[in-house]
């Protein structure tokens, strides 16, 4: 299977959403995460009907990263309440164009969607749709005008990551839509991994946190 899975119970399943893979598409005949995990259970459930796969959170398409989904509607309910929370932790590593100064911080900005166009940008905050973004970072490392970053966000906007780093003068390796030069050989994929997620178990309360190694050729350079 296309999509490796790291955890699962009778109320979670985890797994690791490669790069250039949809999370869930409106083109007719193009696989998903969504199709090819209710797959997946249909076949080791021998179910007859369409196994229910609770959608929590979404990844862009050029993005790699763990992600979890609800195998109850009990489980989806608390995971979502969870999410708008400080219970439910998001971690990225970025690969951005560029040096950040400082270090390490808060980048705050307020952001408004463009559907017809499938992105966002900064915008003043008392503009109609702007949506205040927050996110904290630090440099890990630097290498050949590159630059290693964790990422934690502290909201969830559409593309926010992408979009709070080119403001802020960083583009994400590979990210042409938001101003990154033309990658070599990566594809369609981008600097961006969504490595680590927690949150607690919606049935037991335990505390889960499940994690992941980037696999993109960007992210090697720092190894």
């Amino acid at each position: 299977m296309e999509i490796k899975i790291i955890y699962e119970d009778a109320e979670l399943l985890v797994c690791e959403k490669p790069s250039g893979f949809p999370v869930q598409s409106r083109r007719i005949g193009q696989k998903d995460c969504v199709s090819v995990l209710k797959t997946y259970l249909c076949k080791k459930e021998e179910s007859k009907g369409e196994p229910y796969l609770g959608l929590i959170h979404r990844l862009d398409q050029p993005v790699e990263g763990v992600m979890v989904f609800a195998k109850t509607k009990n489980a989806a309910g608390n995971l979502s309440a969870q999410l708008s929370t400080d219970g439910f932790v998001k971690e990225y590593k970025a690969v951005v164009c560029g040096k950040m100064e400082p270090k390490s911080g808060k980048l705050t900005d307020y952001l408004r969607k463009d559907g017809k166009m499938n992105c966002s940008r900064v915008v003043d905050k008392n503009m109609q749709g702007a949506k205040r973004a927050e996110l904290e970072y630090c440099v890990l490392e630097e290498k050949d005008g590159y630059s290693l970053v964790a990422v934690r966000l502290l909201t969830g906007r559409h593309h926010q990551i992408r979009v709070q780093m080119a403001h802020a003068g960083c583009p994400l390796y590979g990210d042409r839509k938001y101003g990154a030069p033309d990658p070599e050989t990566d594809g369609d994929a981008i600097g961006l991994c969504a490595a680590k997620l927690s949150f607690l178990h919606p049935k037991t309360k335990r505390k889960m946190e499940f994690s992941m190694e980037p696999t993109g050729r960007c992210f090697a350079w720092f190894r």
